[in-house]
């Protein structure tokens, strides 16, 4: 089986902690590659799924962080699951966190 290091954003650890600090369990999906979300976030019987980017002073992704963005938007478009939130900051993290766990489930949302 080969194995290689998986690259993660820079603020990939920081958002982690935070998200564990305010009470999360945290599962990194890094490694899933795909266009999978990076994180795997549950708190109050719910589950979240984040993507991590890192953006400069100006809010610009980088070229590589733009580019993986195509493909990680076409996996969200096909996951029939909750909405994936796309976060930069630890506090953004945490507030797109909060926002899944209150969300109501569609009992008409379609499943299969």
């Amino acid at each position: 089986m080969r194995r290689y290091l998986v690259r993660v954003d820079a603020n990939h650890k920081a958002i982690s902690a935070a998200l564990t600090a305010a009470g999360c369990t945290v599962q990194s999906l890094a490694s899933v590659g795909g266009g999978c979300p990076d994180l795997l976030v549950g708190a109050h019987g719910r589950t979240v799924l984040l993507e991590v980017k890192k953006v400069d002073s100006k809010g610009r992704l980088s070229a590589g962080a733009a580019r993986s963005l195509k493909g990680e938007r076409e996996w969200a478009s096909r996951w029939r699951g909750g909405t994936v939130h796309f976060v930069s900051t630890p506090e953004e993290a945490i507030a797109a966190a909060m926002r899944g766990f209150s969300a109501t489930p569609d009992p008409e949302a379609k499943v299969g």
